[in-house]
């Protein structure tokens, strides 16, 4: 494959913050730290599912992870890529990636060499891994560590969204040898003590490598998985900041003055499918599922008017991918989805369950508008709503006909949908179970192959009719995301977009006063 000039026009103005090919700025001594000995109080939706630092198992754990590790890179503020362990990084006209190693070392001390990245990799693409990464380290066909400050990886096909690949919360870079579930991490915050199911507690990394951060003592994650009684914590100032403001509750904490309410849209919520179990094999079942449902009381009944419908891809207006022809994919259209089911033969309807979790009022709440209006098709849907861990655990394991699912993308480029869209990855909660359409994975792989933006917005555009078509899965509606903190902390942010489950990564700049 030939690698056109072209693409680093691309690299330069899509995957970076401004500089990739020369050295990023370092990182300055930040401002003098308020309240230095204070630990902040962080309201946590749900406990760790498990301390697999490579897994997929939630923001809740992805926060935690973000506290104790880093990366090559991650997401800065404004949504643009950023230097972690890697102080820079560029691509050579032969699609070969090569990033440049900061000076950080471990919580142990040890230094952070290229070594332990080229093991992490090696590890996440095992062939008996269940790493969320995985797929996309398996592209990586040679990983080569010419001194310990330098990793150079090369792919079977250049690819223009590797850099995105090591920036999520699931890609920690460990130690060489190290279990996937160590606490031994080079982040801003050392692991202290954990307590199964109410709290884990972390304290300042004195030497991390960001010269002033963090500006708190440590961090203590207090679990509150009941939403009200998280949001009655921060009003009563038991806890600094909370994730998922519960919507019911996002106007009381915008109009109280001893607090604040940061909210992004973006996430969004959809329905996946058992491809193992019948009917939901046949597409034209699913698709009827996708024209059954008014996503505008979904938007009501779960988020309180706070998001959007969805009868496409989530992609923004925005977006240059947006795709106005596709904008009512899945209309509602109740005799239309009758049709379909009559075409399956499934006229007379039939009987199904619904996985969903009553651990987060939004995930309910989306099951029983779901539920109510496939009723009127005939489907009748039995809800099953236990807590997050099992819900996780069922999903992976393929046990349901129909589930709720909530995310966002791993970027707010296209390519970030490929952990929801993929069906050739291994079983994962966050997509359909055993349903696999070659058209749409060929079309990702594509994607990620091209810098040029007119050909890539060509093939997404493929791909979005392949996916309302075939209706791997069904998308609701966009929601806010909201944080809520005590108006007295500072420098937390919530990102932009698709990004705000990533926004742990701004408890290192987070400070009283």
């Amino acid at each position: 494959m030939t690698f056109r000039i072209d693409r680093r026009g691309f690299v330069a103005g899509s995957l970076a913050t401004g500089t990739m090919a020369g050295t990023m700025a370092l990182f300055g001594p930040g401002a003098l730290r308020a309240d230095e000995n204070k630990m902040l109080r962080f309201g946590l939706s749900a406990y760790p599912p498990s301390f697999d630092m490579w897994a997929s198992t939630g923001t809740a754990a992805g926060t935690v992870k973000l506290m104790i590790h880093r990366g090559l890179l991650s997401y800065g503020k404004d949504g643009l890529l950023r230097g972690e362990l890697a102080e820079s990084w560029d691509v050579d006209e032969n699609g070969v990636w090569t990033f440049k190693l900061r000076d950080a070392r471990f919580h142990d001390g040890k230094p952070v060499t290229a070594a332990d990245v080229k093991y992490t990799i090696e590890q996440v693409a095992a062939p008996d891994s269940t790493a969320f990464r995985r797929s996309q380290m398996a592209l990586i066909t040679k990983i080569e560590t010419p001194d310990d400050k330098t990793v150079r990886l090369t792919t079977a096909e250049p690819i223009a969204t590797v850099p995105h690949w090591f920036a999520n919360f699931n890609m920690a870079i460990l130690q060489e040898g190290a279990d996937k579930t160590s606490t031994v991490g080079a982040g801003p915050f050392k692991f202290d003590s954990t307590e199964r199911g109410v709290k884990v507690v972390v304290t300042r990394n004195d030497d991390y490598y960001k010269p002033g951060l963090p500006k708190v003592a440590g961090i203590e994650v207090i679990v509150y998985s009941d939403e009200n009684l998280r949001v009655a914590a921060l009003e009563a100032g038991d806890v600094d900041i909370i994730e998922y403001v519960p919507w019911a509750a996002m106007s009381r904490v915008e109009e109280d003055p001893n607090l604040k309410l940061d909210t992004v849209p973006g996430p969004f919520m959809y329905l996946t499918f058992n491809g193992s179990r019948k009917p939901f094999d046949n597409p034209l079942v699913r698709k009827a599922v996708g024209h059954a449902i008014k996503r505008e009381d979904v938007v009501e009944a779960a988020f309180y008017g706070r998001g959007a419908p969805l009868h496409h891809l989530p992609l923004d207006p925005s977006s240059p991918f947006y795709n106005e022809d596709l904008a009512m994919g899945w209309d509602f259209d109740p005799e239309k989805a009758k049709a379909l089911l009559a075409e399956a033969g499934h006229g007379d309807g039939f009987d199904c369950t619904m996985l969903s979790t009553a651990q987060y009022g939004m995930h309910q709440s989306t099951a029983e508008v779901s539920q109510a209006y496939l009723s009127m098709i005939g489907i009748n849907v039995t809800l099953d709503l236990p807590d997050w861990s099992t819900r996780v655990q069922k999903g992976n394991e393929g046990q349901y006909d129909i589930a709720v699912m909530g995310t966002a993308a791993e970027s707010n480029d296209p390519d970030g949908m490929t952990n929801v869209l993929d069906g050739s990855q291994k079983a994962s909660f966050v997509r359909s179970f055993d349903i696999s359409i070659p058209a749409i994975n060929e079309a990702l792989a594509k994607g990620r192959q091209s810098f040029d933006p007119a050909e890539r917005k060509k093939i997404y555009h493929g791909m979005e009719s392949t996916v309302i078509d075939q209706s791997p899965m069904v998308f609701l509606c966009s929601r806010a995301q909201g944080y809520g903190t005590a108006a007295n902390v500072s420098g937390f942010k919530n990102l932009p977009g698709q990004l705000t489950f990533q926004s742990g990564v701004t408890l290192e700049d987070a400070m009283f006063g």
